[in-house]
């Protein structure tokens, strides 16, 4: 945790030098924007199933490029495509278990788990997520060569590659990591990203459930979508 506060605090500061103004925007009038960026983010899951609680702080973390494509004279529009990389953590009471029949999956209770017949506290459970990241987006903004405030409107998709995705219970006697296949490997959704100078807001919406088609808990189908939800800074 400590370290995920000193990252916010890097991603802070990063956000606001990205914003001062660059000397060379003065002379360039083939300038580009916002080739550059970092965002952290809440992640909620929609579609729960029944007594489905989140728990602790589902954070998410992106960074990556973006090459910039200007569609008019004054470079007020522009089509952006990318390339990023993205850590996603899911905190809550579904409780995943590898099994001869796969992964199966039950909810906690009373924030205890019955091991050998023990009662053990639960201290952290998640779901997380490493991908590889494709947005593709149409930006307008008000900025030009000498004006490095401006208003911003980015919106688009965002395709996504999971290269790894594991499964974390940390009790008050050990903790239990293991890899898990039902994550869903290709992943997409609907992205809209708006703001004034520094601070932009990030939103991130999926059209695609994030554990694959037949999980269950119990008679339910888990069909869990991620909405993200926080703060997107641009550099350069």
């Amino acid at each position: 945790m400590k370290q995920f506060f000193l990252g916010l605090i890097s991603l802070f500061s990063l956000g606001l030098n990205a914003q001062m103004p660059q000397e060379f925007n003065t002379s360039d009038p083939n300038y580009l924007e916002d080739q550059f960026y970092l965002g952290l983010t809440y992640n909620f899951l929609l579609d729960k199933p029944t007594d489905f609680k989140q728990t602790n702080l589902s954070y998410g973390l992106q960074g990556g490029i973006i090459k910039d494509i200007p569609l008019n004279a004054q470079r007020t529009w522009a089509i952006g495509i990318g390339l990023g990389y993205a850590v996603n953590s899911y905190y809550s009471n579904l409780l995943a278990a590898e099994s001869m029949n796969g992964v199966e999956y039950a909810l906690i209770e009373e924030n205890a788990v019955i091991i050998d017949d023990e009662e053990i506290s639960v201290k952290r459970n998640k779901i997380e997520t490493h991908l590889l990241e494709l947005p593709f987006e149409f930006r307008w903004r008000n900025s030009s060569a000498e004006e490095y405030k401006f208003w911003r409107v980015y919106y688009g998709i965002k395709l996504g590659y999971v290269f790894s995705a594991r499964s974390k219970l940390v009790t008050s006697k050990d903790k239990t990591i293991f890899k898990n296949p039902d994550v869903r490997k290709f992943q997409y959704g609907l992205m809209f990203n708006f703001g004034y100078n520094t601070f932009n807001v990030h939103i991130y919406y999926s059209l695609s459930g994030l554990l694959e088609d037949g999980s269950v808990l119990g008679a339910e189908d888990l069909n869990m979508k991620p909405l993200r939800v926080g703060l997107i800074f641009y550099i350069l």
